[in-house]
């Protein structure tokens, strides 16, 4: 039997409730496959931590997570305490310091929940969306100057390298050639962005001869949020820059039906340090302790992991018992149901028990 060690941080706000259920299901997942078993470790990470001690981490936060073969977090921000100092003091320093250079989004429309979308349904809506994490936009470089003055100045310097920006492109293709529709979309503002973003362009025709199988236009960002509204069954398999994916990949969320349905794999591809797991619905503090959050992001994160872990059975089986479940109405209010967050786990722990494939 195999056995995976796995880092929990559920950090803030709705975290502690969502990472708790998604720990529940991942344990009666591995008890019905019986072919591995999970250990978890707790981390008690986060904002409340920060204002305890001054810090979201311990100085070597990144190393005691060093010997694990996965992270499974949660959410990070709160109300008090500035998002720069919540980001850049926990989710990110892992991100950065383990170079998880693919953060993979994967969005479709599950059975039972509605999209805004009119005429829209499950199988109309199925992407994934490659977002570069380790630089560009959110590289933190740049500075202030002259504070309070008027003429002080912010900077803020994104920074695309051509090994960076190879290698994501090699990834977005590599995974749309293991999708059926072997169909990619590269996202750029290169009009107006007339270096990087140019690069990028130049780098994914460059990448693209590697991949004569796959099928692959380019987007302006602007005109992609249009398209994704205006004719989702056109896309398939997404890339884009740190910040340009950052926003897609919300709306995305949004057109599936709701942020709390969708997952994240921030994955080194070489597997040289642990990859991280997340839902990307944030620390939702207007709901944090109402027993109403929406598990099934995390649930969904979980089947992330397990694929990344090498249990591709195991995911799938938990996703079927999700979209049972959902299927069956029984859901949290943000997706027009009206069951809780416990509910809503018991009911998939139940199908995973059930299931019978």
């Amino acid at each position: 039997m195999k056995h995976y060690k796995i880092a929990a941080i559920p950090a803030d706000g709705i975290g502690p409730e969502v990472i708790a259920a998604g720990l529940q299901a991942l344990e009666a997942t591995a008890r019905r496959d019986g072919g591995f078993s999970v250990d978890v470790t707790e981390f008690d990470w986060g904002s409340a931590r920060y204002k305890a001690t001054g810090a979201m981490m311990p100085e070597d936060g990144p190393a005691q997570l060093r010997a694990f073969d996965a992270i499974f977090f949660g959410a990070v921000g709160a109300p008090d305490v500035p998002d720069h100092i919540t980001l850049w003091g926990l989710r990110l320093p892992i991100c950065q310091g383990f170079d998880q250079y693919a953060n993979v989004r994967p969005t479709r429309i599950l059975p039972g929940i509605q999209s805004p979308l009119a005429g829209v349904g499950p199988g109309d809506l199925d992407w994934v969306i490659v977002r570069e994490n380790s630089e560009g936009e959110y590289s933190g470089h740049g500075g202030r100057a002259h504070k309070g003055l008027p003429e002080e100045v912010g900077t803020e310097v994104a920074i695309f390298t051509r090994v960076g920006v190879t290698r994501i492109m090699r990834y977005a293709f590599r995974l749309a050639q293991s999708r059926p529709r072997k169909l990619l979309t590269v996202v750029t503002k290169s009009n107006a962005q007339r270096f990087g973003m140019v690069m990028w362009d130049e780098i994914a025709a460059e990448v693209s001869k590697e991949f004569p199988d796959v099928t692959w236009d380019k987007m302006l960002v602007d005109a992609m949020t249009v398209r994704m509204v205006k004719n989702p069954r056109s896309l398939d398999t997404i890339v884009a820059t740190n910040l340009h994916a950052d926003i897609l990949s919300d709306l995305a969320g949004a057109l599936a039906g709701s942020l709390g349905v969708a997952p994240t794999g921030n994955i080194d591809p070489e597997r040289r340090y642990p990859s991280m797991f997340e839902p990307i619905h944030g620390s939702a503090f207007d709901i944090t302790g109402k027993g109403i959050a929406n598990p099934v992001a995390t649930f969904w994160t979980a089947a992330q992991m397990l694929e990344h872990l090498g249990e591709p059975a195991a995911a799938e089986r938990l996703m079927r018992a999700v979209e049972k479940v959902c299927a069956d109405g029984v859901m949290t209010p943000d997706v027009g149901g009206k069951a809780t967050t416990v509910q809503v786990t018991e009911a998939v722990c139940d199908a995973i028990r059930g299931e019978n494939i």
